[in-house]
């Protein structure tokens, strides 16, 4: 699902201009990203009603839900005729394609992550989540390898009317694959029937749930400007050849691929889920404005590349102790509407909007230093929610929650 939202990011210059026309290509680069965390809005919704749905009748039924979805509103981005063809109804079903998108990305986290961590042993929890994680960075390689191939292959003019769908075709043609896929997972025993609102998640874990959310500011800020803007902001702000921007983009996935399973291996070794997340915050803070400064002043396209491929590593290698702190401190039956929750909610407040005002404030203030500063505000932000989060004593609690739920857990 990464990649669905990892092309429309990478094709954001494209689609402003074919789908929101102006005058001012600023103006449609915005109404562009806009539309991109317009998909973030519909994250909440869909995390209540899918993530009821892994939690009332099975994992598998919540994931096969979000991948219909998903696969849907790609295929509709594929087809989609543009603003000069059928006017300001392109507008409106690119909007309610990336709406479609996020509802089943807002329930697909939650269900994802508990299948994953109740299929194992409570020392292999961070490693084995973490694959959902890096997941996200597999997304963000294979779409800017196709972006690089198509920029490659195609004629700029043919790009822009044409060649930009190809990577949503192609995302498209993987439904298939994943529903297949989905079918041959084991079908668990329905958990329990009582649907989570955010207000229930607030009133029966007011702790778990404030401090999640903000602990949701820095790996959403951090993937959405590092990863997914990045190409938008070396293009448009700092004048880079558009190959740069996709071949930056290429390896920050690679990078969140093969860092974030080993960092959450050796978070597995630790009995505190939150003391290698300490460590990655407080590195990730201290880089943030060095590594932007070198990359506003000049530095050549190999060693912005460099620098950009390492602050990712130190910024978004958290998914596995970060995802399995939050679902420790839930019960079992609570756990994939919770996260989901969580997850959906921190990133319409933190990530989902980031390009978007990012872009406005350095056309604002002319100062393109402008995402460092937003990401450190965003790290020190979940510096402090993680103090505060609460600590559960995960195989006790498991225990006592499957006796309760009547399901079984692998053992320790």
């Amino acid at each position: 699902m990464a990649y669905d939202f990892t092309v429309y990011s990478f094709s954001a210059v494209i689609i402003g201009n074919l789908f929101f026309p102006s005058s001012n290509p600023v103006s449609s680069l915005l109404l562009s990203l806009a539309t991109f965390g317009a998909g973030f809005v519909m994250r909440p919704l869909g995390a209540i009603m899918i993530g009821h749905i892994a939690d009332s009748r099975g994992r598998k039924a919540g994931l096969t839900v979000s991948l219909a979805l998903m696969t849907l509103g790609t295929w509709l981005i594929a087809c989609l005729p543009g603003y000069a063809s059928i006017g300001p109804a392109a507008t409106v079903l690119m909007v309610l394609a990336r709406l479609m998108q996020g509802l089943a990305a807002g329930g697909e986290i939650g269900p994802a992550s508990a299948s994953l961590m109740e299929s194992v042993a409570y020392r292999h929890r961070c490693f084995m989540v973490s694959w959902r994680g890096a997941s996200q960075g597999a997304a963000a390689f294979a779409a800017a390898l196709v972006g690089a191939g198509t920029t490659a292959l195609l004629s700029p003019a043919a790009m822009h009317d044409w060649g930009w769908r190809i990577p949503f075709v192609l995302g498209g043609l993987i439904g298939p694959v994943g529903w297949y896929l989905r079918r041959r997972m084991p079908v668990a025993e329905p958990l329990q029937r009582a649907r989570l609102s955010p207000r229930r998640m607030f009133t029966e874990y007011p702790r778990p749930f404030v401090c999640g959310l903000l602990m949701m500011a820095a790996p959403s800020v951090g993937i959405y400007l590092t990863v997914f803007y990045m190409p938008a902001y070396l293009v448009r702000t700092l004048h880079r050849p558009a190959a740069i921007s996709l071949l930056t983009a290429c390896l920050s996935g690679l990078v969140i691929l093969v860092v974030t399973p080993l960092v959450a291996r050796a978070a597995d070794r630790f009995a505190s889920r939150k003391t290698l997340q300490y460590a990655a915050l407080v590195a990730s803070l201290a880089a943030a404005w060095p590594a932007f400064w070198a990359l506003t002043h000049g530095v050549g396209d190999v060693a912005a590349l460099v620098i950009i491929t390492a602050y990712v590593a130190l910024a978004v290698n958290n998914a596995g102790p970060s995802s399995v702190l939050m679902m420790e401190a839930l019960p079992v039956h609570r756990r994939a509407a919770g996260l989901a929750v969580i997850y959906s909610f921190g990133v319409v407040l933190f990530g989902g909007f980031s390009p978007f005002l990012v872009t406005w404030l350095i056309n604002v203030t002319g100062d393109p230093m402008v995402p460092a500063w937003y990401l450190m505000a965003a790290t020190l932000l979940t510096l402090v929610a993680l103090m505060a989060f609460p600590e559960a004593d995960a195989p006790e609690a498991d225990a006592r929650d499957a006796r309760v739920a009547g399901v079984s857990q692998p053992p320790a």
